[in-house]
């Protein structure tokens, strides 16, 4: 069972009503995406607010969160009530998809950990099921909300199964949407890539395909790599 909250340096993230706990993916993403020169930032679909603190800590941006599900949405909202940064964070209860309609809302950062499964078993609440699952938010839609929101030079950050990659950065260039950065993760030293973060921009260049390795051979042994990556927010690093 998770736990009910989740203590980070410089934050907590109470999570017992969110649909879904604080995981790898969430820090991974939030940890690397780019976010050094940004004034203006979107988290889509925050869940318990852990991206968003954590653009928080690393930016001095305005940062706009938004969240479907109401529990999420309102643990998310104490979270972020409690932590150093309330002023510069604005949290929504909408739909992307209602979110977008506004005009005035223009970023020069969009990062999100999407929900990613397609077509797969759903899960035993509806919550979790729209938290895990593309149903209310498939690709296209994320794409195309984006391609509104996003300044010319500005950057959209999220992380996907590996399985994914090659379909979404297709589908990202029919936008005018280009990967510029490519990270994929392995969960071990000997296991094969599980997830892989992305950067996209509205410009072609030049990238290299990074990897990250989280651990070595033993459980909780994790690598120099990851820690480097995470120590600003992991109490254990």
């Amino acid at each position: 069972m998770a736990t009910q909250y989740f203590k980070f340096k410089k934050f907590i993230i109470n999570q017992s009503n969110c649909a879904m706990k604080v995981g790898t993916d969430g820090v991974l993403i939030g940890a690397w995406a780019n976010c050094e020169n940004s004034t203006k930032i979107l988290d889509i679909g925050t869940g318990s607010g852990l991206i968003s603190l954590m653009m928080a800590q690393r930016s001095k941006a305005i940062i706009d969160s938004i969240e479907i599900d109401e529990n999420s949405f309102l643990q998310a909202e104490k979270n972020i009530l409690i932590s150093d940064w309330q002023n510069r964070i604005h949290i929504y209860n909408v739909s992307f998809q209602n979110f977008k309609k506004n005009k005035s809302n223009i970023y020069d950062l969009i990062v999100t950990n999407p929900p990613y499964f397609i077509n797969s078993l759903k899960a035993n609440t509806i919550e979790r099921t729209n938290a895990r699952h593309n149903t209310l938010l498939p690709h296209n839609e994320l794409l195309a909300g984006a391609d509104r929101l996003l300044t010319k030079k500005g950057l959209f950050c999220l992380i996907l199964p590996i399985e994914q990659i090659n379909g979404f950065i297709k589908l990202a260039n029919e936008y005018n949407f280009f990967c510029t950065k490519l990270l994929k993760v392995k969960p071990t030293t000997e296991k094969d890539p599980k997830r892989a973060l992305i950067e996209l921009r509205r410009e072609k260049i030049k990238y290299e395909v990074d990897i990250l390795i989280i651990e070595k051979d033993k459980r909780h042994d994790y690598t120099e790599q990851y820690k480097n990556l995470t120590k600003d927010f992991y109490l254990a690093f």
